[in-house]
């Protein structure tokens, strides 16, 4: 469910009343643990983290224009979800994640390649996912995609 709010405020307040706590919790514990470098912004309707054209002017290999992403953050029909480029890219940080996530919540981990599902908005691990964002700085980031998509 993509927006059209131009900043992460106007996001949060289309959202319906019991999304609006999670996700702004969600992404203070985002802001709390961003590495310097990151920047946040409206991507894709939805809040995301990117690495600006400023550290990587080359910007995303679909649309050059666009900066970098790394993390998106949704309210979606039946969950909320957390997108992290990261996970999907870094082995050793996916299996850090998984083996992580039952420590901190007794659901079963529901993920796809780069989508972390919460359908249970009551039990989002806020301090797990700030210290999974943490775990990875802009110029990490920067070298494992141009691994991935610089020939």
């Amino acid at each position: 469910m993509q927006s059209n709010a131009k900043t992460p405020k106007e996001y949060i307040s289309e959202l319906p009343e019991d999304r609006k706590q999670p996700i702004m919790k969600l992404r203070e514990s985002i802001l709390k643990n961003l590495p310097e470098g990151f920047e946040e912004v409206m991507s894709y309707g939805m809040i995301g983290y990117v690495v600006p054209h400023t550290l990587y002017p080359d910007g995303y290999h679909t649309n050059p224009l666009l900066p970098l992403p790394f993390i998106n953050i949704a309210s979606q029909k039946n969950f909320i979800a957390l997108y992290h480029m990261g996970i999907y890219s870094d082995n050793g940080l996916f299996n850090w994640f998984v083996s992580e996530y039952p420590k901190h919540v007794k659901t079963k981990l529901d993920m796809g390649k780069s989508c972390i599902r919460f359908k249970n908005i009551n039990q989002i691990p806020y301090s797990l996912i700030g210290k999974l964002v943490a775990k990875m700085t802009t110029e990490q980031w920067i070298n494992i995609y141009e691994k991935a998509w610089k020939k």
